[in-house]
């Protein structure tokens, strides 16, 4: 009945996600004698309803994270004044959407690493709009993924911290994720309008056979602490029947979208993402210029 429901109203996957939700927040009040829990249960089907209305962000109210059983593999805090070469590597160098990928936008300093986006007249692929990419040389499958950051404060560009596999994008490969996905354990949409939220994504192809195109699961738009301001945590909890998505080591959100999770080690990725040409136009060439700010990188597993 459930599932003729949400065929029958288009339902995407985080509305399914809030409605169910909201069951729960309801069937939860009638099983608790504390007032104070009561109020904030209130609370967030409040902010629950606005979201399916309006669209809004949602405050991160799951489990905290346990990291129990788990043991650190990857720690980069970004020290010294140089990318470590024996860990990472620039992603992507030359065109990219709107302009180009250059090793010259990636630098450490302050015990960070600075990813800039801006406009160059003698850039290394010729005058245009650039940004950069880094990735892990090691390919890693399943386990926790943590960043702590300070997301870009811009229009038009926007930070990312994502796992890829292979050619996600073609179902032959990708088998409805099974074979490989895309998980963006977040992506800060400041050019959407809302500098307070970030989104969790899954991208993958081939869900239930479809054989064209490839399947987009947007799980949710959650708030962060003054994102572009101050350093948040971004985490992902990638195990062998899900993915659980944190900020700040709260639960967000957590899917098993597709026809299962990866099965295959998948690239880290920490990048400034640059948009279309169409959605540069205005902007200062002279004066324009944003940064995203890493303070570490960890990854651990079981």
């Amino acid at each position: 009945m459930w599932d003729k429901i949400i065929e029958v109203l288009h339902l995407s996957i985080r509305e399914v996600w809030a409605i169910e939700k909201l069951f729960e927040y309801f069937g939860s009040i009638f099983t608790t004698i504390s007032p104070k829990k009561i109020i904030s249960t209130l609370l967030a089907m409040v902010e629950i309803i606005q979201m399916l209305i309006l669209g809004t962000p949602l405050t991160p109210r799951g489990q905290e994270l346990d990291l129990a059983g788990y043991s650190l593999v990857v720690y980069d805090e970004f020290e010294g004044d140089t990318l470590d070469s024996d860990i990472w590597e620039t992603r992507g160098n030359g065109p990219r959407r709107g302009g180009y990928n250059a090793d010259s936008q990636v630098e450490v300093k302050d015990g960070n690493l600075v990813i800039t986006g801006e406009y160059l007249t003698d850039g290394e692929y010729g005058e245009g709009w650039y940004t950069a990419a880094v990735k892990l040389k090691e390919r890693y499958k399943q386990g926790y993924f943590e960043i702590k950051c300070i997301c870009n404060d811009s229009d038009g560009y926007w930070s990312a911290f994502w796992i890829q596999a292979d050619s996600p994008y073609t179902a032959s490969v990708s088998k409805g994720g099974v074979g490989g996905a895309e998980l963006d354990i977040f992506e800060s949409y400041c050019y959407d309008g809302d500098k307070y939220a970030v989104t969790n994504t899954v991208h993958c192809a081939g869900v239930d056979g479809e054989p064209e195109g490839f399947q987009s699961a947007l799980l949710g738009k959650f708030k962060g602490n003054n994102i572009t301001k101050e350093y948040n945590t971004y985490g992902l909890e990638w195990t062998e029947d899900e993915y659980i998505f944190y900020i700040n080591g709260v639960e967000t959100v957590r899917s098993s979208f597709g026809n299962g999770v990866s099965q295959v080690a998948e690239d880290v990725i920490v990048s400034l993402e640059i948009p279309d040409v169409s959605e540069l136009e205005g902007f200062d060439k002279e004066t324009f210029k944003t940064e995203f700010i890493v303070d570490y990188v960890k990854i651990y597993q079981k």
